[in-house]
């Protein structure tokens, strides 16, 4: 009996699972939304790296059978083709559902026939005034070659006949702008930027006749392997890490999306260019980028959206931590363990800011995997740097997608002073480890805290993790040790009391699990 399945396969059947919510009518309506919303990021993520990768590998080796489903690269890339389309044809059918019953409470994105004269009159007028003058269309001939299309941005593309030659044109939808555009006399209804420009477009090229259209987004491939040897001794990790950055950007198409139709030929012409087969291309009813719907939501007015969300969740404090007085003697005097996101991140917020404030502190020290935008943790790691503490990062730059913002956090806390690590080759660094160090009358005194969850104020609040801190003596020591390791890249380090990959952690668990089958055959 078969009892394994397909890696991709399975990833797919977890993100319907995401798109079943989003159909799911006992779910608050808006919440449904944000399924949808979600499903297609997720998406997004799948092709570029797990159909990424799977795609270098068919040109590497195609011959590379996967253990669990006996399958070629190739064949688990036609897999997922396949079940992708269903998926698709799924999201349409609970996208209409949605946006009709969004549509009753005047919060819809509209269609352009569903319009009154006045309001097509807004929208042709807001084309030439706000659109038009941000366009850039680019025809394609023989003087000016197919260009590059930027990964996930949308395009408008046409055929077009002037003076009786055919030609195909791109026009890139601007991302700069704002893409909900509210219809006067619809309620708090919209179209988007790239609805209007569809059925406006012909209003920029009057000296021609616009023979079929569409928009089209393409995926790349975003999977970049990391060849550690190519840097030299004396050049910098993080501006190779920016270099790679780039090369992300003009990596293979590996999946192009259609809205509603498109003519035969424009699509053997675009295939043609981008190297894509017709299994990697995906027809759409909805809009092709979803994340406009959380934006939506939040300019939505209170009285319409609050019986169509969940309840407003607040965390709440630990009833160890006591808000109103200082963290660090409360932690010297007893553990506490933070349980996100029902209880806040705040605690440990508060004892880093102290930290950065305390003449007692002398060092912190903290591995990052991820960070918030305007992150409060390296705002409190600077400000204890320029306060003369001995600060040191270890920073994660191959945090998948959060590459670029690493890099810039990396750049400011050195910038006010902060000794940067990074991570170590074929190893990412995902432990969550943070260190203080703290002289009290002549003697060594550490705060520790470990936790399964990111150094990340938003998604603290979303994520369920755990976070411990302690004031013991023992672990503190072997948190010192820890980062000396990491500082001389020494993987195999011995602990007292950390599990740390990969010297000990999966043979400690594994020893646990034993030991407590043990106990319980003795009852």
């Amino acid at each position: 009996m078969k009892i394994t399945q397909n890696r991709e396969i399975s990833w797919l059947q977890f993100n319907k699972r995401v798109l079943e919510e989003a159909a799911d009518p006992r779910v608050p309506l808006l919440e449904r939304a944000k399924f949808l919303s979600i499903f297609t990021s997720n998406l997004d993520e799948f092709y570029m790296i797990r159909c990424g990768s799977l795609y270098d590998l068919s040109l590497i080796d195609n011959t590379k059978i996967d253990k669990k489903s006996g399958m070629i690269p190739s064949e688990q890339l036609d897999a997922i083709f396949a079940e992708s389309n269903n998926l698709y044809k799924i999201r349409d059918n609970v996208y209409k559902d949605i946006n009709h019953t969004l549509n009753a409470l005047h919060l819809s994105c509209v269609s352009y026939k569903t319009l009154s004269k006045g309001q097509e009159k807004f929208v042709k007028d807001y084309f030439d005034t706000d659109i038009a003058p941000l366009l850039s269309p680019q025809i394609i001939d023989s003087h000016h070659p197919f260009p590059h299309l930027v990964n996930k941005a949308q395009y408008l593309f046409l055929e077009i006949n002037e003076d009786g030659n055919k030609h195909f044109a791109l026009i890139p939808v601007p991302d700069f702008a704002n893409r909900i555009v509210y219809i006067p006399n619809y309620g708090h209804c919209y179209m988007l930027i790239e609805q209007i420009m569809f059925h406006c477009i012909e209003r920029l090229f009057k000296n021609c006749k616009v023979l079929n259209k569409t928009i089209v987004r393409i995926t790349r491939n975003a999977d970049i392997n990391l060849n550690e040897d190519q840097i030299d001794d004396d050049d910098d990790y993080r501006e190779y890490m920016k270099h790679i950055l780039k090369k992300r950007n003009r990596l293979a198409p590996i999946r192009l999306e259609i809205y509603k139709e498109i003519h035969s030929d424009s699509l053997e012409y675009l295939c043609s260019h981008l190297s894509l087969r017709k299994e990697q291309v995906f027809k759409s009813k909805c809009p092709l980028e979803l994340s406009h719907i959380f934006k939506m939501i939040d300019l939505a007015p209170t009285i319409d959206k609050t019986p169509l969300l969940y309840k407003t969740f607040t965390p709440q404090s630990n009833p160890l931590l006591t808000p109103e007085l200082p963290c660090i003697p409360q932690i010297m005097d007893h553990d506490v363990l933070l349980f996100y996101p029902y209880q806040s991140m705040d605690g440990f917020l508060k004892l880093l800011k102290e930290a950065s404030e305390d003449k007692h502190v002398v060092s912190i020290k903290i591995t990052i995997y991820r960070l918030a935008k305007h992150s409060k943790i390296v705002r409190y790691l600077c400000r204890a740097a320029e306060n003369g503490k001995n600060v040191t990062v270890l920073m994660e730059l191959k945090a998948r997608f959060d590459e670029q913002n690493n890099i810039s956090a990396a750049e400011e806390l050195e910038e006010s002073g902060c000794h940067i690590l990074y991570g170590f080759e074929n190893y990412k660094v995902h432990s969550k480890i943070c260190l203080i160090t703290y002289k009290d009358k002549n003697e060594f005194k550490y705060i520790t805290q470990i936790g399964t969850g990111n150094y990340n104020e938003k998604t603290s609040k979303m994520y369920t993790d755990l976070s411990y801190i302690t004031s013991r003596k023992e672990i503190g020591k072997d948190a010192v040790t820890f980062f000396q390791n990491m500082s001389m890249s020494n993987l195999e380090g011995q602990y007292q009391h950390l599990w740390v990959a990969p010297s000990n952690l999966k043979s400690s668990i594994l020893k646990e699990i034993d030991n407590q089958i043990n106990l319980a055959k003795q009852h």
